[in-house]
């Protein structure tokens, strides 16, 4: 991101500019916590480097490409292959099994289910240490259960960049640290990007940089 500024209400007596001019590089492997608090933009900035919003101008490459004339096409075809999301809410569909639900990413893409498809997200199951509970319905896993499920879907379509905003946020120590581990685990192994949006103090210190979005405003 270079000189990224992010404004709402643009034109309007109530226009408020929520990001000034952003600058933030996450280079391939690296694992960067963001913190901040709440209402400082962290959301906002999120949501403009996994291209679910534009920024109001600035540049934003991802792996490469410059992202601010793209189309909406361009635009879904770039997130689909290369961003992966995990979220606070796992967002999971209760009326299918982890492994249906990991698989997902896999069949949006294709349009139709098939042998490879269950086979990759068996592996990514195995990775995240659920094999034994891949044909169970989500709603019947534990918490720190789902949010690993949520990851395995993240990583479906093996994106060089995984978001991750406050995926800990909900889940008790232990499976707080079992989704941080599994995270730094895929980082490494793996050599995904990751920005971790988070309040904890402890896993962000634990991230190879942490940068502080302080009122709009982007501090090492």
């Amino acid at each position: 991101m270079r000189e990224v500024h992010k404004a709402f209400h643009v034109g309007l007596p109530n226009e408020t500019e929520v990001l000034h001019g952003i600058d933030l590089t996450l280079d391939k492997s690296e694992f960067c916590a963001v913190m901040g608090p709440s209402g400082s933009g962290k959301s906002t900035l999120l949501n403009i480097v996994g291209l679910l919003d534009r920024p109001g101008s600035g540049s934003l490459r991802i792996c490469g490409e410059e992202t601010v004339a793209m189309d909406d096409h361009a635009l879904t075809r770039l997130r689909g292959h290369n961003i992966g999301f995990v979220f606070q809410s796992h967002y999971l569909l209760p009326a299918f099994t982890a492994l249906e639900n990991v698989m997902m990413p896999l069949l949006g893409n294709a349009g139709f289910p098939n042998a490879a498809m269950a086979d990759r997200a068996s592996e990514l199951l195995d990775q995240v240490e659920l094999m034994p509970w891949r044909d169970s319905l989500v709603n019947h896993l534990s918490g720190g259960q789902q949010q690993r499920v949520a990851v395995a879907r993240a990583l479906a379509m093996n994106p060089p960049l995984l978001l991750a905003d406050e995926p800990t946020g909900n889940l008790d120590s232990k499976s707080a640290e079992s989704v941080f581990t599994l995270l730094r685990k895929v980082n490494h192994e793996q050599g995904t990007a990751i920005l971790f949006v988070t309040h904890n103090a402890a896993l962000a210190e634990r991230c190879d940089k942490i940068m502080q979005v302080v009122d709009g405003y982007l501090v090492k």
